[in-house]
């Protein structure tokens, strides 16, 4: 099968002494971008207060144990907040959500703000109207790029939730129903 005109070129360049072709970040997003994504929001608690952040990478890691993981970016504020508690949960969102990924997703906003939730069994937020939660405990950290994979173990989890999930495909926001 031959690659569409968009995504074909010339191999990219090696940089000097490497020996690996350097891929342009523009292309990778372009690419990368047709892969489509579950919309989650990862949430913790601090002493001030409740923490989150929308996430698109999370995934299931292992059986046994359960793991799961995320990607967090290295310039995340959120992120090593909730890393201090040593526990987050992950709320999968529900087709009718992309409101509260939006809230999630901007920077010093007030994200929980008119938000509804209740504690899961590590205190860590599980937001109200979700199709399902995962609440874990921090197992390991990774360094990669300019992020951070995060391996959490599950500590329990359930189905809150009926309906399609919201998916992230080409930049935007869609809609997959059963």
């Amino acid at each position: 099968m031959e690659p569409s005109a968009s995504t074909s070129g010339p191999p990219p360049a090696a940089p000097p002494g490497t020996g690996r072709p350097e891929v342009e970040e523009a292309r990778f997003r372009l690419v990368l971008g047709h892969f489509a994504t579950g919309v989650t929001v990862v949430t913790g608690t601090t002493a001030e207060g409740p923490v989150g952040l929308a996430v698109n990478s999370f995934t299931s890691i292992s059986l046994s144990p359960p793991l799961v993981g995320f990607c967090a970016r290295n310039d995340s504020r959120s992120w090593p907040r909730m890393r201090a508690a040593g526990s987050f949960c992950v709320n999968v969102l529900g087709e009718d959500q992309e409101e509260l990924s939006r809230a999630f997703a901007q920077l010093d906003a007030d994200r929980f703000l008119g938000v509804g939730w209740r504690p899961a069994p590590s205190g860590a937020p599980r937001l109200e109207g979700i199709l399902a939660w995962v609440d874990c405990d921090l197992e390991a950290e990774h360094a990669a790029g300019d992020h951070v994979i995060v391996v959490g173990r599950v500590r329990d989890l359930g189905v809150s939730g009926h309906g399609g999930p919201l998916v992230f495909y080409r930049g935007g926001y869609g809609r997959l129903t059963p």
